[in-house]
Formats: structure tokens, sequence, C-alpha cells
């Protein structure tokens, strides 16, 4: 059965439905595109169609683009990424003419997109080539242009399209945000003609009663200005200017799709329209051919993809959460708790007297408010979820619950405690989760009845916002119990990644270095200023010394004391010590405290770097803005390759989407492994050999790194498909 299939009704009106089969969304390919040309051709040249509508036969309209079309255009080189670009750009640009004379404009059949629910991407640049575009009262579909989220932007008309249709002030959040809308808001927006009960008969209507005029496009028509003012117009200029100075400041120059975006938005704009996609077409092919954005695909869409769909799942049978208990309602079990019950599951929300549960139970509470006074809910959906939190300091409650998590101080005795009173009252085949960011899970699960059924189930804090979560096996642990953890971070929508037991595990393994190394340029006399921004400058969402603060040095101190007393003469950060140490006995604790690396002020406000950093660690000659950078750098990718190596980690594809999502690592780069891949084992391990000289042993490059060198590999190449370190 083709993509697409067409059906000329007794009015007059051909319909096109869009529906590939054995897929829960339509997304395009090369032979649903080819498909759908020839049915536009087939409907033009019919003389009894009167107009044609393009609808879904399924619940939404479109996904986007189906990636490994843009991988196979991509294996084509520039030109074959260009000619098709060019193909989609005919199509689109066929139904936006739609027969008409080309000197006249008369003689077209309108063609109307009708949109059942969900459109994004091509999904709806397609439509926005159509003459009028209906939605359905659909307040779950979204509509919009996110592309720019995995490193590319619309090229397929939606960039030129969208700003000559809003202008390019209102198109930026659509276009350089990738700002998703629910109907209604799409209508207030621009982005589509009209919301309706019945949108297909809308839509029949509309196209029986089409004028000539109805069908010209604003910039077909004589006289077209944009909206806001193009480049040379007094206020266009001031546009361009702003938001060239926008993108600058929040990419930092590292992300090439947002700056070639603009750019085709402002060349585009001195041209005609059809000049302008061909120059849309270009820019697409320089960021589509640009490794960052291949590495961004991979990770962010395909790997992450591959990873929810339980790509690394144990061959068991469905593990779905019905009923879970939460042993502790601080603001990590409430977020747990609050995250399930969003997600429909039933949670018995636990901790050591009722007041401090209830207190757990209201942190959903108010989070519910803000998202109905923002109207993200309703008060219906608020009760909803709310009823199904039980907030209780009865563990006897626990006796149906098939998953039951703690996540209660990180001290193994209370830990250990807690356990026991689970176990007592829990079904005997229920799994049991700890949350930790740093105990070893093994030691734990000597609290356990039965350590096949103890499992490591990490967050990131907060619960709500984070979407990363690291799941850790036991020694011990067994295949239903890496399941049941999988299916419930499924369910509740976020992105797993399974690792083995080690100290830091994968996540705070990286990111501690990355902060470590931070605070040791400081006591090197390296400019506070210079680490925090150098970091900015290649990707980093936060500087070293900014998440220390947000993080809490107090945590920081109590980390460093545990892991000293666990590793003795071989822990390696006496150094970043003697800097944590001195600003936790100065008081400034962090931004909870509003005192840390930053000043704040009495509302809690970040403002600057604390002047009494340089006046304790006088700056010397400062190092070049790259030396700062490989380090900060290397301090992570070298920790994400020993993880690897050591079997830690145990899939490079997990490696980077959680690197991205856990912790922000450069996510220009598509993660450690992709950022090695882009410059190279062999660079790698020359900038490697720099810095040990340097700085020391801690940037040894791993024998792995040195062996992939050597032979000229790469690491998508020999383990991309989820190969473990040999």
């Amino acid at each position: 059965m083709a993509d697409f299939t067409y059906e000329l009704g007794a009015d007059g009106v051909g319909v096109i439905t869009w529906d590939v089969p054995d897929k829960s969304m339509n997304v395009l390919s090369l032979e649903g595109l080819s498909v759908l040309d020839g049915l536009i051709d087939q409907a033009l040249a019919d003389a009894a169609c009167k107009g044609v509508i393009l609808t879904s036969g399924k619940e939404d309209f479109a996904a986007g683009m189906d990636l490994n079309v843009l991988a196979g255009m991509q294996a084509q080189g520039a030109q074959g990424v260009f000619d098709g670009i060019m193909a989609m750009h005919h199509l689109m640009r066929k139904i936006e003419r739609a027969g008409m004379d080309p000197k006249t404009l008369k003689g077209g059949k309108p063609i109307v997109a009708v949109l059942p629910g969900t459109a994004l991407g091509i999904g709806l640049e397609i439509p926005l080539s159509c003459h009028r575009i209906f939605s359905a009262d659909n307040p779950k579909a979204k509509i919009g242009l996110p592309e720019i989220m995995i490193g590319i932007f619309p090229g397929a008309g939606g960039t030129t399209r969208m700003s000559r249709k809003l202008g390019a002030m209102a198109a930026a959040p659509y276009l350089l945000e990738g700002k998703l809308s629910n109907p209604k808001a799409a209508k207030t927006g621009g982005l589509i003609d009209e919301v309706s009960a019945d949108p297909m008969q809308a839509a029949r209507d509309w196209v029986l009663q089409a004028k000539d005029s109805d069908l010209v496009k604003p910039w077909d028509a004589k006289g077209y200005k944009m909206p806001g003012g193009a480049p040379y117009h007094p206020a266009g200029f001031m546009t361009f200017v702003g938001a060239s100075a926008m993108i600058n400041g929040k990419t930092q120059g590292v992300y090439p799709a947002a700056k070639a975006l603009l750019s085709s938005v402002y060349e585009g704009a001195l041209v005609p329209f059809d000049q302008a996609l061909k120059i849309e077409a270009r820019w697409f092919t320089s960021v589509l051919m640009n490794p960052s954005s291949s590495a961004m695909i991979r990770s962010l869409f395909l790997n992450k993809t591959a990873l929810e769909k339980g790509a690394n799942r144990p061959d068991v049978p469905s593990q779905t959460v019905r009923k879970l208990g939460v042993l502790g309602a601080g603001m990590m079990g409430a977020g747990i708790a609050l995250s399930s019950a969003m997600a429909g599951i039933e949670v018995i929300l636990i901790d050591a007297d009722q007041t401090a549960a209830e207190r757990g139970k209201s942190y959903s509470a108010a989070y519910l408010d803000k998202g109905i006074k923002r109207r993200k809910t309703t008060p219906e959906k608020k009760a909803a979820v709310l009823d199904l939190i039980t907030a209780t300091t009865d563990y006897a409650a626990l006796h149906d619950c098939d998953l039951v998590i703690e996540a209660v101080f990180e001290d193994p005795k209370v830990k250990a405690e807690v356990t026991a009173r689970a176990e007592a009252a829990m079904p005997k085949d229920a799994i049991f989760a700890t949350n930790t960011s740093t105990l070893p899970i093994t030691m734990l699960a000597k609290a356990a009845t039965s350590p096949t059924r103890f499992i490591g189930i990490h967050f990131f804090s907060p619960v709500e916002k984070m979407n990363l979560v690291e799941i850790i096996k036991g020694a011990e642990t067994g295949e239903v119990a890496v399941a049941k953890a999988l299916d419930f971070v499924r369910q509740i929508r976020k992105t797993p990644i399974v690792v083995n037991d080690a100290r830091f595990f994968y996540a705070n393994r990286c990111i501690i270095p990355y902060l470590n190394e931070g605070m040791r340029m400081v006591s090197e006399g390296v400019a506070p200023a210079l680490v925090e921004n150098a970091a900015k400058m290649v990707g980093m969402p936060l500087g070293p010394l900014q998440l220390v603060d947000e993080t809490s040095i107090e945590l920081g101190v109590k980390i460093a004391k545990a892991t000293k007393a666990a590793m003795g003469d071989a822990y390696p950060d006496s150094a970043v010590d003697e800097v944590l140490f001195w600003m936790a006995d100065q008081g400034r604790l962090g931004r909870k405290a509003k005192a840390g690396f930053y000043s704040y002020d009495d509302a809690g406000k970040r403002t600057l770097l604390w002047d009494g950093l340089t006046q304790h660690y006088t700056p010397g000659a400062q190092p070049s803005v790259e030396t700062v950078q490989h380090r900060l750098l290397m301090a992570q990718v070298l920790e994400a390759v020993r993880a690897f190596e050591a079997g830690v980690l145990t899939d490079i594809r997990e490696g980077d989407v959680g690197a991205i999502l856990g912790w922000g690592f450069a996510p220009w780069s598509g993660g450690p492994f992709a950022w090695l891949d882009i410059i190279g084992a062999a660079r790698a391990v020359d900038i490697c050999t720099a810095l040990e000289a340097a700085h020391g042993p801690r940037f040894a490059a791993p024998a792995l790194l040195r062996e992939m060198a050597a032979k000229g590999e790469k690491f998508y190449d020999r383990y991309g498909s989820g190969q473990q370190a040999a």
C-alpha cells in the first residue's frame, strides 16, 4: 500500500490521504514524496477535480521527515543533499501555484491541508505550501518546526515561508527555538488558518467557494512587503541586527544551524521567492554536511529514540508498573511521585511523619497550580493526579506495589533500614530500587533479602524537568529488575541508560572531573571569568563554577570527604579540596546560601563572580581559551572512555545521550564519543599528550583511545550498533 492515496468525491473535491503503513505516525520518505508528486499532477490534470484536501489517515498528520532519508542524502555528498531538497521545493511550489497561469495568477485549483492532530517539521512545511490550513480542535496536538532542536533547521521551505508569512521577528520563536503550539495557539500565532470541530467539512466548503485571489500567496502577489520590514528597511534592519546578536549570545557560535537559518532568512529576503528557496537549500546542505549536525541527529533523535524504545532491554515479558511505592517525601521523592502520577501510575508516598509525607504531596499540587496558571493543565487534571498519590507513614500500604523506590538520605544505614521495612511489607516478587547518585548498588543490595530484585535508579534533580534516568545494575541484579526499571522509566516518558555498578556510576563519574578541573584552574590562578566563559564558548550550558553553585558547595564537600575516605592515598583531588573547603569556611555554600563562586542579590538572583576569588587566588599569566577548553572537555571525555573501557558503560549510544541529557555536555558535539569522532582519535591523543605533560596523569589517553588512533578508527564505526568494548 502506498504512503499516499487519492480519491475524488462526488462533489469534485479530491482527497489525498497520507497514511504510512506499519507506522504509528506519518513520516515522509523519498518514495512517499514521489507518490505525492504524482497524485498532485493527477489532481491538477483531472478536469473533474475542483480542488484538493491533503489530510492524514491517522490521528496525527505527520511527525516529519524520515531521518534515514537525510542520512541517505548525506551519503551522496553535498550535491545529493541539494538535489533532494530542491525536489521537495519543486513539489511544494507545484502545490502552491496549483496550476495557475504564471503571469495572471489565475486558473489554479485550491489545495488545502487538514490536520487531525500533530504536525511537525515537514508535516507543517507541506501544509504551509497549501492555500489554507485547517486543524481539528485537538488540544493534545502539537504544531511547529522543531528541527533546530536536533541540529538542523526547516529546509524544505519552512524557513522561507514562515519568515515571509509572519515576518522575521514573529517567526523567530518557531524557527530559532522550535516552539510548538496547540491548534488554537497556532492559529493565534498565524501558523494555521482555522480550527474547527469538523475540519474536513470546513475545508470542503472553502475549496468549493475559493476564488483565484484566495490561492495567491502574499509573496507571489504584486507589491509584497515582508511583515516587520526586510533587511534594508529601517525596522527590518534592527530586527536582523538584534537577531544576530541574540543567536551569537545564546549559541556562542558553536551551533551551525541557528546561524545558517538566520543567513537563509536574511539573504532570502533580498531576492524573489524562488531564488530564496535555492538559498535555503544551499544553507541547509551546508548544515546537513556539517559533522555537528550529523552527530546531533544521531544522538538526540536516532539514539535517543532507540533507547526509549528499549534498545538494551532484556528479553523478558512486559514489566509495566501498576502501583509504585516511594520512600522519602523530600524533593527527590516528591518529584518521583509527581512524574509517576502524571503518567497515570498510582503512588504510595511514605515518609517518617505524616506532615512530611503531606508536604511531599503538596509539591505536586504546587507544580500543577503553576501549570494551571500557564494553561498547561487544568484543575480537573490536577485533581486526577493528586488522587493517584497517597501520602502516609504506613509501610503496610506497600502490600500491593510492584515497584518500590527509596529516595531517602545518602546514608547507607538509613537506606538499609528503609529497605528492610519496605521488604517486610511489599510483595515477594516486587522490585526494590534505590535512588542514589554515589553509593555503590552492590553494597546497598546487601540489605535486601534478594539482591536479584534490587537495582539502582538514579534520577536527576529536579525529577519532573530532567529527562535522563540512570539505571544501575548491581553485581547480582537480575534481568527482570532491569526490565522493570526500564519499563517504568519509559512509562513516565523519560530516557533511560543502563550502566554497571562502580563509584559515581557514569554521569557523576564524568561531571565531577569537569567541576574539579574548573576549581583546580582557579587555584592555579586562572581567571574565574576565563574558566566560565571558555566553557560556555565550547557549548557547555553552565560553567563549572556556576554548576558547583547550583548543586551546592556543601554537597561537594560531603562528596569529597566520602571519596577521600574510600580512596585513601589514591585520592587525586587535594588541590580541588583546598578551594572547595576554603569556600565552605567562608560560608559560601552555593546558590541556596546566596553566596558561592558567584554573588547573589537578596532575591537569590545570580549577579557577578565573587571578587573574593581573585583576591585569594591572584590571577597570573593566563592560558589560551583553547587550552582551558581542552582541559574542561577532556576532563569529561576521558572519563567517558574509561567508563566504556571498564565496562561500566556498555553502549556508546547511552554514553552520548546520557551526557547531553544528564549534564548538558556540549550538545552541538553529539556527546563525548561523537566529539572524539569529529576531531579524530589521533588528534584527541595529541591533545591528551600535551595536557598530560603540563598537568599530570589525569589527562593520560586511555589504551582504547590510543589503539583507535593507531588504527585510524572511529567509535561509531566500531561500536555504533551497541557493541561493548572488547
